[in-house]
């Protein structure tokens, strides 16, 4: 990152504009409660709708081309990891030295695959060329950091030839690590003790492949085998084409579930995850995992795999052994573990160092000395 220069004056509200190439959920509440907790600046957004995956990241620079807010000078551009800001800057030439901060909500190196849907080379571009343009790159986990360097290492040994040396220590150099803030309202005292004998469980994912939910399946199989019992809510965003063990996962289980599908209403969800016992991930795939940390945060129990970023956060004991490649002898693990903690006294913890007021200084901060400042007040 780079040094400040105390000899320049600061405007008095920086101008900061905002590029969010692939608006999703997640994306979009993000930015809106970073410009809510940054009063000091003016803010000003670009936003384009989630969807047409390979048209937004390899197109936002052509459906920005006429933007008026990019004819503009600012002091920093705030940009998402599905922003080609490589060619963002080449299209807009006055926005060349202009210093731009790169926030990685996930990166193209670590997708697992899926019917082809990441088998290009040019998304990993994208974000390789983007953190080159870029004077801070800032990651949602460390764990998505440790995934895009390495990525990015494996791709430049495959390189024919032309490799400039340097590149991973530039790389590394400008790579900080700060997380997608949890809202403080979330932090709430649970109004129950965590019911151990028939608790409910809590998995609260989006309805796709990677975050694992044929292995949600074997893991409920494996505690019915086991006497445990249990109930179960299943909810998280749906979509046309879901993976079948959904349906299986009803057929076998629906006499146990508490809640099903997508939850329209914030304020419903919000009660889920408070009256809820343990919340639960089977991913193969999560750079931060921002459902488990809400839901630990209103009370719940984690049980998730130690792999991805849920080792930064989830006490160990509540970690069950990583086996991406054996799910039914991984999800026994997990049944063993979760039996266990039930037993236990075990008390949630809240991750508290992932709150916004936590959190707020040290957006404030990568902020600023994005811009060459320390301070500001």
């Amino acid at each position: 990152m780079p040094d400040s220069t105390a000899s320049n004056k600061l405007p008095a509200n920086p101008r900061i504009l905002v590029l969010s190439g692939y608006d999703a959920g997640s994306h979009r509440r993000w930015r809106e409660q970073l410009v809510a907790s940054q009063p000091g600046f003016e803010w000003h957004t670009l936003a384009l709708a989630p969807r047409f995956f390979r048209w937004r990241i390899r197109g936002n620079p052509l459906s920005w081309l006429e933007e008026p807010l990019l004819q503009q000078s600012w002091d920093l551009l705030l940009v998402t990891s599905m922003v080609d800001l490589a060619t963002l800057k080449g299209c807009h030439p006055h926005l060349a030295n202009t210093p731009a901060l790169l926030y990685m909500h996930e990166n193209q190196f670590a997708y697992p695959e899926s019917d082809g849907q990441h088998a290009s080379i040019d998304p990993q571009m994208v974000n390789l060329y983007s953190a080159i343009a870029a004077t801070t790159v800032v990651f949602n986990s460390d764990w998505n950091r440790r995934s895009f360097l390495d990525g990015v290492a494996r791709l430049l040994r495959q390189l024919p030839d032309a490799v400039p040396e340097g590149v991973m220590a530039r790389l590394v150099d400008k790579s900080v690590v700060v997380p997608v803030p949890i809202e403080d309202r979330l932090f709430v005292e649970r109004a129950a003790p965590i019911n151990r004998h028939c608790p409910h469980l809590l998995w609260n994912h989006r309805w796709e492949y990677d975050k694992g939910p044929d292995r949600l399946l074997l893991l409920l199989d494996a505690l019915v085998a086991r006497g445990q019992d249990f109930r179960v809510s299943v909810v998280g965003e749906q979509f046309r084409q879901q993976p079948k063990a959904f349906t299986a996962l009803r057929q076998r289980h629906g006499d146990r579930v508490v809640h099903w599908g997508f939850m329209a209403e914030r304020s419903d969800y919000d009660r889920l995850l408070q009256t809820a016992d343990v919340v639960m991930s089977t991913a193969l795939h999560d750079f931060q995992g921002l459902s488990m940390l809400e839901a630990m945060a209103s009370g719940c129990l984690a049980l998730a795999p130690d792999r991805l970023a849920y080792p930064e956060y989830v006490p160990a004991d509540q970690l069950y052994p990583s086996l991406p490649d054996d799910a039914e002898l991984e999800m026994q693990g997990a049944a063993d573990r979760l039996v266990t903690l039930l037993e236990s006294t075990r008390k949630s913890t809240q991750p508290s160092d992932w709150s916004a007021a936590r959190l707020e200084k040290q957006y404030r901060r990568v902020l600023m000395v994005t811009m060459g400042w320390p301070s500001f007040s």
